[in-house]
């Protein structure tokens, strides 16, 4: 048994401009569930307008929040998932925040601003937590 006190099939989605790490809580730890990439972003741009400064780096990390946005939104509305914890960078998470619909925004339980995408599972666990 882990020590995640999160109910089973908990969604958690940890995040940067660049890379999302999935899991499932199970039996009170995390299984990995997958990653998101970015992908081909030629097709796509960031939500709402790019200010004239913003480097092409930012833009991308912008159009990822937003894709992980729709992608939060889409699987909650097929079942997905009943409650989410989302952790990202700060910069990510700002982007992220405004984007996700209501009804995504409700099922989250836990939000935090921290990069721990290169962190192990039980590092991880530790985190989300405390």
């Amino acid at each position: 048994m882990g020590t995640l006190n999160f109910p089973e099939e908990t969604f958690v989605v940890v995040a940067t401009g660049t890379v999302a790490k999935t899991f499932h809580v199970k039996s009170g730890s995390l299984e990995h569930a997958g990653d998101w990439t970015p992908g081909d972003l030629a097709d796509q741009g960031p939500a709402g307008k790019s200010p004239s400064e913003q480097s092409p780096r930012e833009s991308m990390e912008a159009t990822f929040s937003k894709i992980i946005a729709e992608r939060l939104y889409a699987d909650s509305h097929k079942g997905g998932f009943e409650r989410l914890i989302l952790v990202a960078d700060p910069d990510t998470l700002g982007e992220i925040r405004p984007l996700l619909h209501q009804e995504v925004s409700d099922k989250i339980v836990l939000e935090q601003a921290k990069t721990l995408t290169n962190s192990s599972v039980a590092d991880i666990e530790k985190s989300i937590s405390q």
